[in-house]
């Protein structure tokens, strides 16, 4: 359990924030960075599901059950697997919550129609909020991927898995909702020419 008495330290006034295991870290370090992105990415999602409340009630408990995810994702992503003896049990990302999110993909996707052309951020604000928060979550994959590669460094496979399926479902998600009203806004090559 999570009980916060104090919001400011003053630990994180010479530039370092701590893990959860403890080893602090610079605030601009690869694996900081790697869960920043991810919680930034949950903050867009937030700003989303201010209108996909309104525009459907399915999709607004997907962005929730995600909100949540993110978190765990943020938790796993902040107690590095060292291989060392913990007393806890970290919280991992785990598979059945990649597949949950496949099946949400699944089930969105399977109501739209084929693309015919690239898809533009826009349409609905949810579905134009989505967009950001897709492009943010796969900036969080390519820290997630480069802290991966880095030696000394390891992120677990159904994290990996995990923020990679999330911008498919945020990009279905935006098409889904846009269906619901005026459609997608599309790409026209070379349209102001």
């Amino acid at each position: 359990m999570v009980k916060l008495n104090r919001i400011y330290t003053r630990t994180g006034d010479d530039g370092t924030t701590g893990l959860t295991t403890g080893p602090r870290r610079l605030k601009f370090d690869l694996r900081v960075a790697a869960y920043g992105t991810v919680d930034e990415t949950n903050a867009c999602i937030g700003m989303a599901r201010l209108h996909a409340a309104t525009e459907d009630a399915d999709v607004d408990a997907m962005l929730g059950r995600i909100s949540n995810d993110l978190f765990d994702l943020g938790a796993d992503l902040s107690t590095p697997d060292t291989g060392a003896k913990l007393a806890f049990e970290p919280l991992r990302i785990a598979q059945v919550q990649v597949d949950r999110v496949e099946a949400e993909i699944d089930q969105l996707n399977a109501t739209l129609e084929p693309l015919r052309s690239f898809v533009l951020p826009g349409g609905t604000p949810a579905a134009t909020h989505l967009h950001l928060a897709r492009t943010v979550s796969r900036r969080a994959e390519r820290l997630m991927v480069e802290l991966a590669q880095t030696e000394g460094e390891a992120v677990a496979g159904p994290a990996l898995k995990y923020i990679n399926r999330l911008s498919d479902f945020l990009f279905v998600a935006s098409r889904f909702l846009n269906a619901k009203a005026q459609g997608d806004v599309l790409w026209v090559p070379g349209q102001n020419r």
